[in-house]
């Protein structure tokens, strides 16, 4: 799941293709021609049905990769993707939808066979899943009966990776990716000739940055209109999502998401019954005490700080001791490996729910996170049977689930009319301008209430602070779930996801 074998297989073959190849010509010692690279676009199309929402929905399933080209005409890169098209239907009256995860460095894997595409892995939600066989069932709950799908796997993720003249650093970075996935888009909807659908992109996790940088750019750069972005489990801001950077505001707003945990974990001592209404009590705490407490710094007193560190405790089932000692300020790493030490058990990252048994329990951040154990084999495991077996691609070629590309992106950004680049990601003003000067985009955000990759606090921060109009905020729907980052693994949230998106979808078709 790492992309360094292709990293090390770009730079060996560049290496093999610098040496002359010399060869005996019959006047003896002229170097052969070096045969020209053949960079061109492959796909297999194949077809199926699935019943969704009591109706036969018939498909065509298109995998495969485009060629994009730079200015002068140049391969750069092979882009992958693989499209979901009804049979029958008037592609330009059909909304198309463009989806993708995050990571940075993340195939489309999870939505493609979690909750989107039309086949579905089964896994054991909150726990381990088995090993092989792994079943892949008709899915139910896709979105492919309102709409057409095109599940899209970045540079550097699935099949997608630099080729020609095409270099990693040209891809991966926040403003990179974007003007990449950007013209894939635009490539695609051309070449099947979709200007006039009804327009959709739906990104989760750094999909979140991806999405609201890409609606802006194709918007403004490219005059191509969206009717609607779906941000699932969205990071969209560095500082309000990233909690490791001793900044205050981050702990304020994912502290809600620890309580959360502790309610789930049943650690809370008087343990309400009401999960939103004890968040909601929790939340006022950590605006109105929690925040006032942590601007004094080490000048708070230690009588505050120790009446602080009681509630905080009380909120997350663990004692105020912790928290004294911790300054008040507890990482989510940190609270997890924490919450369930005497248990020699720690809790998940991406969702809350699942738990697996502690490494070192001694240690002061989680050792891993256990959720990519319980469900991540099956996922890699159902989708390469169904793309080499049902959608018959690939079988000779890699596919990356996760590029691992974290340590390689360049994380800065140039916001709209900025003038300059922020050595941050902060990807709030462009979503602000599309919404801003599109008044038919439509925007719905999907999140877990069990989610500390990208907590509730602050994607709920960052929707309150982007800085567009009263009639513009109308046009903002957001949808909570009992579950985490993946909601779509928890069968009622599964079934309330695709409800909403569904909804969506056809409220927003039209004007």
């Amino acid at each position: 799941m790492k992309t360094t074998r292709f990293s090390f297989a770009l730079c060996l073959a560049a290496l093999l293709l610098a040496v002359p190849a010399f060869a005996q010509q019959e006047g003896g010692d002229k170097p052969a021609e070096k045969p020209a690279e053949n960079f061109e676009a492959k796909s297999s199309t194949t077809s199926g049905s699935v019943r969704i929402d009591g109706q036969n929905v018939d498909y065509n399933a298109t995998t495969g990769w485009l060629i994009m080209e730079n200015d002068e005409g140049k391969p750069i890169a092979r882009f992958g993707y693989t499209a979901y098209t009804k049979k029958g239907a008037v592609a330009a009256s059909r909304p198309i939808m463009f989806a993708f995860n995050g990571g940075p460095g993340s195939a489309s894997v999870w939505l493609h066979i979690g909750i989107l595409g039309p086949k579905r892995v089964v896994v054991t939600d909150e726990g381990f899943t088995a090993p092989p066989p792994n079943q892949l069932v008709d899915n139910e709950y896709s979105i492919i009966d309102v709409a057409d799908l095109v599940m899209i796997d970045p540079v550097g993720t699935g099949y997608s990776k630099p080729i020609g003249e095409g270099k990693g650093d040209m891809f991966w970075g926040v403003d990179q990716d974007i003007e990449s996935v950007g013209a894939f888009i635009k490539k695609y909807v051309s070449e099947n000739g979709r200007w006039a659908s009804p327009k959709y992109i739906l990104g989760e996790s750094y999909g979140g940055v991806r999405s609201a940088g890409l609606v802006w750019h194709l918007q403004s750069q490219h005059g191509m209109n969206f009717n609607g972005v779906a941000i699932v489990s969205p990071f969209l801001n560095m500082v309000s999502g990233f909690d490791g950077a001793e900044i205050n505001m981050p702990h304020v707003l994912f502290f809600s998401t620890l309580a959360a945990t502790a309610w789930y974990h049943d650690m809370l001592d008087n343990r309400p019954d009401d999960l939103e209404a004890f968040l909601a009590e929790v939340d006022a705490f950590a605006y109105y005490e929690y925040a006032p407490a942590l601007m004094k710094g080490y000048a708070i007193s230690d009588a505050e700080k120790r009446a602080i560190a009681e509630k905080l405790g009380a909120y997350t089932g663990t004692s105020a001791d912790y928290w004294v000692k911790a300054d008040l300020r507890v990482s989510h790493g940190q609270f997890l490996q924490e919450l369930k030490r005497d248990e020699r058990m720690i809790a998940g990252r991406i969702d809350s729910r699942f738990i697996g048994p502690a490494v070192n329990p001694l240690g002061e951040n989680m050792d891993y996170d256990p959720f990519f154990p319980s469900v991540g084999p099956a996922f890699t495991a159902a989708f390469l049977d169904y793309m080499h077996n049902t959608l018959d691609f690939g079988r000779d070629e890699e596919y990356v689930p996760s590029g691992g590309l974290w340590g390689q992106w360049d994380w800065g950004h140039a916001p709209p009319n900025s003038g300059f680049k922020m050595p941050w990601a902060d990807l709030r003003g462009d979503l602000a301008m599309a919404l801003t000067m599109n008044p038919g985009l439509n925007l719905l955000i999907q999140q877990g209430y069990y989610d500390l990759a990208t907590p509730t606090g602050a994607t709920k921060y960052d929707i309150d602070h982007l800085d567009i109009t009263p009639q513009a905020r109308e046009r903002i729907q957001m949808e909570y779930y009992e579950a985490g980052h993946m909601m779509y693994l928890h069968q009622p949230s599964m079934e309330k996801f695709r409800d909403d998106l569904a909804r969506f979808v056809r409220d927003t078709d039209r004007l």
